[in-house]
Protein backbone atom coordinates (compact mmCIF):
# COMPACT_ATOMS: atom_id res chain seq x y z
CA UNK A 1 0.00 0.00 0.00
CA UNK A 2 1.06 3.22 -1.28
CA UNK A 3 2.59 5.39 2.09
CA UNK A 4 1.56 8.85 2.45
CA UNK A 5 3.37 9.58 5.98
CA UNK A 6 6.81 10.01 5.32
CA UNK A 7 8.94 13.05 5.29
CA UNK A 8 9.17 13.34 1.93
CA UNK A 9 5.75 15.26 0.46
CA UNK A 10 4.28 13.00 -2.50
CA UNK A 11 3.19 15.14 -5.65
CA UNK A 12 0.40 12.80 -7.99
CA UNK A 13 -0.48 13.95 -11.43
CA UNK A 14 -3.74 13.68 -13.04
CA UNK A 15 -3.51 12.20 -16.18
CA UNK A 16 -7.66 13.22 -17.15
CA UNK A 17 -8.00 9.81 -19.84
CA UNK A 18 -9.98 11.29 -23.30
CA UNK A 19 -13.42 10.31 -23.77
CA UNK A 20 -13.88 6.67 -23.17
CA UNK A 21 -15.73 4.43 -26.24
CA UNK A 22 -19.96 5.23 -25.60
CA UNK A 23 -19.87 8.23 -23.83
CA UNK A 24 -20.93 11.60 -25.76
CA UNK A 25 -17.55 13.54 -26.42
CA UNK A 26 -15.47 10.39 -27.96
CA UNK A 27 -14.00 10.40 -31.11
CA UNK A 28 -10.32 8.32 -30.37
CA UNK A 29 -10.69 4.70 -30.49
CA UNK A 30 -8.73 2.93 -27.25
CA UNK A 31 -5.47 2.59 -29.13
CA UNK A 32 -5.56 6.19 -29.85
CA UNK A 33 -6.78 7.01 -25.97
CA UNK A 34 -3.96 4.85 -24.90
CA UNK A 35 -1.31 6.43 -27.09
CA UNK A 36 -2.03 9.79 -25.70
CA UNK A 37 -2.53 9.12 -21.79
CA UNK A 38 1.01 7.02 -22.18
CA UNK A 39 2.45 10.51 -23.78
CA UNK A 40 1.59 12.17 -21.08
CA UNK A 41 2.45 9.90 -18.96
CA UNK A 42 6.01 9.99 -20.47
CA UNK A 43 6.05 14.35 -19.34
CA UNK A 44 5.11 13.50 -15.89
CA UNK A 45 7.52 10.53 -15.25
CA UNK A 46 10.64 12.05 -17.23
CA UNK A 47 10.13 15.40 -14.97
CA UNK A 48 10.31 13.38 -11.59
CA UNK A 49 6.45 13.27 -10.43
CA UNK A 50 6.18 10.57 -7.86
CA UNK A 51 3.09 8.96 -8.46
CA UNK A 52 0.36 9.03 -11.65
CA UNK A 53 -3.36 8.84 -11.18
CA UNK A 54 -5.75 8.26 -14.61
CA UNK A 55 -9.47 9.26 -14.16
CA UNK A 56 -12.33 9.71 -17.10
CA UNK A 57 -12.83 13.32 -16.78
CA UNK A 58 -14.01 13.72 -20.24
CA UNK A 59 -16.56 11.31 -20.10
CA UNK A 60 -18.78 13.69 -19.29
CA UNK A 61 -22.48 13.64 -18.34
CA UNK A 62 -21.52 11.15 -15.60
CA UNK A 63 -23.12 8.20 -14.47
CA UNK A 64 -23.79 7.87 -11.53
CA UNK A 65 -21.73 4.41 -9.82
CA UNK A 66 -23.38 2.20 -12.90
CA UNK A 67 -20.89 2.87 -15.09
CA UNK A 68 -21.59 0.34 -17.99
CA UNK A 69 -18.60 -2.87 -18.62
CA UNK A 70 -17.55 -0.67 -21.64
CA UNK A 71 -15.70 2.05 -19.36
CA UNK A 72 -14.53 -0.44 -16.69
CA UNK A 73 -12.77 -2.41 -19.99
CA UNK A 74 -10.93 0.54 -21.21
CA UNK A 75 -9.28 2.03 -18.39
CA UNK A 76 -8.12 -1.39 -17.50
CA UNK A 77 -7.01 -1.71 -20.83
CA UNK A 78 -5.11 1.74 -20.24
CA UNK A 79 -4.39 0.82 -16.64
CA UNK A 80 -2.26 -2.42 -17.53
CA UNK A 81 -0.24 -0.49 -20.00
CA UNK A 82 0.51 2.33 -17.58
CA UNK A 83 1.37 -0.03 -15.01
CA UNK A 84 4.32 -1.58 -17.72
CA UNK A 85 5.73 1.95 -18.14
CA UNK A 86 6.32 2.72 -14.21
CA UNK A 87 6.91 0.74 -10.68
CA UNK A 88 6.30 4.37 -9.22
CA UNK A 89 2.38 4.28 -6.95
CA UNK A 90 -0.45 4.59 -9.50
CA UNK A 91 -4.42 5.90 -8.67
CA UNK A 92 -7.28 5.64 -10.38
CA UNK A 93 -10.62 7.17 -10.29
CA UNK A 94 -13.97 6.54 -12.18
CA UNK A 95 -16.38 8.87 -12.29
CA UNK A 96 -19.22 9.20 -11.21
CA UNK A 97 -18.74 7.67 -7.60
CA UNK A 98 -17.73 4.44 -9.11
CA UNK A 99 -15.81 3.34 -6.57
CA UNK A 100 -15.92 -0.44 -6.32
CA UNK A 101 -15.49 -0.48 -10.03
CA UNK A 102 -12.79 1.86 -9.56
CA UNK A 103 -11.22 -0.72 -7.23
CA UNK A 104 -11.69 -3.90 -9.52
CA UNK A 105 -9.60 -1.79 -12.12
CA UNK A 106 -6.73 -1.24 -9.42
CA UNK A 107 -6.54 -4.47 -8.54
CA UNK A 108 -6.86 -6.25 -12.55
CA UNK A 109 -3.57 -3.49 -13.50
CA UNK A 110 -1.65 -3.71 -9.60
CA UNK A 111 -2.57 -0.19 -9.48
CA UNK A 112 -1.56 1.36 -5.59
CA UNK A 113 -4.46 3.55 -4.93
CA UNK A 114 -8.10 4.90 -6.13
CA UNK A 115 -10.21 7.95 -5.22
CA UNK A 116 -13.75 7.60 -3.78
CA UNK A 117 -16.17 9.62 -3.72
CA UNK A 118 -18.91 9.37 -0.95
CA UNK A 119 -16.95 7.51 1.67
CA UNK A 120 -18.44 8.59 4.33
CA UNK A 121 -22.33 10.95 4.68
CA UNK A 122 -24.30 11.69 1.74
CA UNK A 123 -24.22 14.65 -0.63
CA UNK A 124 -25.78 16.01 -3.71
CA UNK A 125 -23.36 16.22 -6.55
CA UNK A 126 -24.35 17.09 -10.25
CA UNK A 127 -25.29 13.57 -11.16
CA UNK A 128 -27.42 13.74 -8.53
CA UNK A 129 -27.83 12.04 -4.63
CA UNK A 130 -24.61 10.18 -3.93
CA UNK A 131 -25.19 8.04 -0.50
CA UNK A 132 -21.73 6.80 1.95
CA UNK A 133 -20.22 4.11 0.08
CA UNK A 134 -17.89 3.04 3.11
CA UNK A 135 -19.11 0.04 4.51
CA UNK A 136 -20.01 -1.71 1.43
CA UNK A 137 -16.60 -0.44 -0.41
CA UNK A 138 -14.30 -1.55 1.80
CA UNK A 139 -16.33 -5.02 2.89
CA UNK A 140 -15.72 -5.03 -1.46
CA UNK A 141 -11.85 -4.62 -1.22
CA UNK A 142 -11.63 -7.47 1.40
CA UNK A 143 -13.76 -9.58 -0.39
CA UNK A 144 -11.40 -9.35 -3.69
CA UNK A 145 -8.21 -9.46 -1.47
CA UNK A 146 -7.66 -5.82 -2.30
CA UNK A 147 -6.56 -4.78 0.98
CA UNK A 148 -3.00 -3.66 -0.35
CA UNK A 149 -4.91 -0.78 -2.41
CA UNK A 150 -5.18 2.53 -0.31
CA UNK A 151 -8.53 4.02 -0.33
CA UNK A 152 -8.29 7.84 -0.50
CA UNK A 153 -11.31 9.49 0.35
CA UNK A 154 -12.92 13.28 -0.60
CA UNK A 155 -14.67 15.19 1.80
CA UNK A 156 -17.04 17.72 1.54
CA UNK A 157 -16.30 17.15 -1.93
CA UNK A 158 -15.82 19.41 -5.05
CA UNK A 159 -19.21 20.17 -7.54
CA UNK A 160 -21.41 18.98 -4.69
CA UNK A 161 -24.12 20.33 -2.32
CA UNK A 162 -23.36 19.36 1.15
CA UNK A 163 -26.60 21.35 2.67
CA UNK A 164 -28.24 18.00 3.85
CA UNK A 165 -25.28 17.71 6.10
CA UNK A 166 -24.28 21.51 6.70
CA UNK A 167 -24.71 20.69 10.44
CA UNK A 168 -21.52 18.61 10.46
CA UNK A 169 -18.49 20.26 10.48
CA UNK A 170 -15.39 19.63 8.43
CA UNK A 171 -13.56 17.82 11.44
CA UNK A 172 -16.36 15.76 12.11
CA UNK A 173 -16.66 14.76 8.38
CA UNK A 174 -12.97 14.27 8.82
CA UNK A 175 -12.62 12.00 11.85
CA UNK A 176 -16.18 9.70 10.50
CA UNK A 177 -14.02 9.22 7.96
CA UNK A 178 -11.09 7.96 9.45
CA UNK A 179 -13.28 6.14 12.04
CA UNK A 180 -14.68 4.00 9.02
CA UNK A 181 -10.99 3.16 7.64
CA UNK A 182 -10.27 5.26 5.25
CA UNK A 183 -6.69 5.56 4.19
CA UNK A 184 -6.27 9.34 3.54
CA UNK A 185 -8.48 12.50 3.34
CA UNK A 186 -9.00 14.42 0.14
CA UNK A 187 -10.03 18.25 0.48
CA UNK A 188 -10.48 19.92 -2.26
CA UNK A 189 -11.86 23.65 -3.16
CA UNK A 190 -15.58 24.06 -5.14
CA UNK A 191 -14.65 23.03 -8.71
CA UNK A 192 -11.91 21.26 -10.63
CA UNK A 193 -8.71 23.84 -10.60
CA UNK A 194 -10.23 25.49 -7.35
CA UNK A 195 -8.04 25.86 -4.69
CA UNK A 196 -9.79 24.54 -1.09
CA UNK A 197 -8.93 27.44 1.93
CA UNK A 198 -5.65 27.11 3.60
CA UNK A 199 -7.99 26.88 6.48
CA UNK A 200 -9.54 23.50 5.91
CA UNK A 201 -6.58 21.84 5.14
CA UNK A 202 -5.54 23.00 8.61
CA UNK A 203 -8.46 22.00 10.08
CA UNK A 204 -8.44 18.55 8.29
CA UNK A 205 -4.75 17.80 9.57
CA UNK A 206 -5.71 18.86 12.98
CA UNK A 207 -8.46 16.12 12.68
CA UNK A 208 -6.74 13.35 11.29
CA UNK A 209 -3.82 11.21 11.94
CA UNK A 210 -4.40 10.10 8.30
CA UNK A 211 -2.35 11.90 5.39
CA UNK A 212 -4.13 14.88 3.50
CA UNK A 213 -3.82 15.29 0.33
CA UNK A 214 -4.87 18.63 -1.41
CA UNK A 215 -7.14 17.48 -4.75
CA UNK A 216 -7.43 20.33 -6.57
CA UNK A 217 -6.30 24.13 -7.42
CA UNK A 218 -2.45 23.31 -6.39
CA UNK A 219 -0.35 25.49 -8.62
CA UNK A 220 3.21 27.43 -8.63
CA UNK A 221 1.81 30.60 -6.75
CA UNK A 222 -0.19 28.89 -3.61
CA UNK A 223 1.90 25.74 -3.43
CA UNK A 224 4.54 27.35 -0.79
CA UNK A 225 1.75 28.48 1.05
CA UNK A 226 -0.11 24.62 1.31
CA UNK A 227 3.18 23.26 1.47
CA UNK A 228 3.43 22.72 5.44
CA UNK A 229 0.14 21.69 5.69
CA UNK A 230 -0.39 18.43 3.58
CA UNK A 231 1.35 15.54 3.56
CA UNK A 232 0.60 14.76 -0.95
CA UNK A 233 -0.76 16.94 -4.11
CA UNK A 234 -3.04 15.77 -6.78
CA UNK A 235 -2.25 17.97 -9.73
CA UNK A 236 -3.75 18.21 -13.23
CA UNK A 237 -4.98 21.57 -14.10
CA UNK A 238 -1.56 23.61 -13.47
CA UNK A 239 0.53 21.02 -15.39
CA UNK A 240 -2.23 22.06 -18.45
CA UNK A 241 -2.40 24.88 -20.97
CA UNK A 242 -3.44 27.73 -19.40
CA UNK A 243 -3.88 25.86 -16.34
CA UNK A 244 -7.79 24.75 -18.00
CA UNK A 245 -8.00 20.63 -17.18
CA UNK A 246 -9.57 20.05 -20.39
CA UNK A 247 -6.14 20.91 -22.26
CA UNK A 248 -2.99 19.18 -23.01
CA UNK A 249 -0.07 18.51 -20.57
CA UNK A 250 2.35 21.42 -21.41
CA UNK A 251 5.64 19.83 -20.33
CA UNK A 252 7.01 23.51 -19.63
CA UNK A 253 4.30 24.22 -16.82
CA UNK A 254 5.55 20.31 -15.34
CA UNK A 255 8.73 21.68 -15.81
CA UNK A 256 8.87 24.62 -13.88
CA UNK A 257 6.45 23.70 -11.52
CA UNK A 258 8.26 20.54 -10.61
CA UNK A 259 11.49 22.67 -9.88
CA UNK A 260 9.90 24.82 -7.52
CA UNK A 261 8.55 21.54 -5.74
CA UNK A 262 11.81 20.11 -5.55
CA UNK A 263 13.45 23.48 -4.07
CA UNK A 264 10.51 22.74 -1.30
CA UNK A 265 11.68 19.44 -0.86
CA UNK A 266 15.08 20.54 0.14
CA UNK A 267 14.33 23.76 2.22
CA UNK A 268 11.21 22.43 4.45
Amino acid sequence: MIDLKTNKKTVIAMLHVPALPGTPKNSLNIGQIINQVSNEADIYLTSGIDSLMIENMHDVPYIKQSVGPEIIASMTAIAVELRKMTEKPLGIQILAAANKQALAVAQAANFDFIRAEGFVFGHVADEGYIDSCAGELLRYRKMIGAENIAVFTDVKKKHSSHAVTSDISLSETVKAAEYFLSDGIIITGNSTGSAPSLNDVKTAKRSTSLPVLIGSGVDSENIEEFWPHADAFIIGSAFKKSAIWMNVVEEDRVTNLMKKIQILQIEK
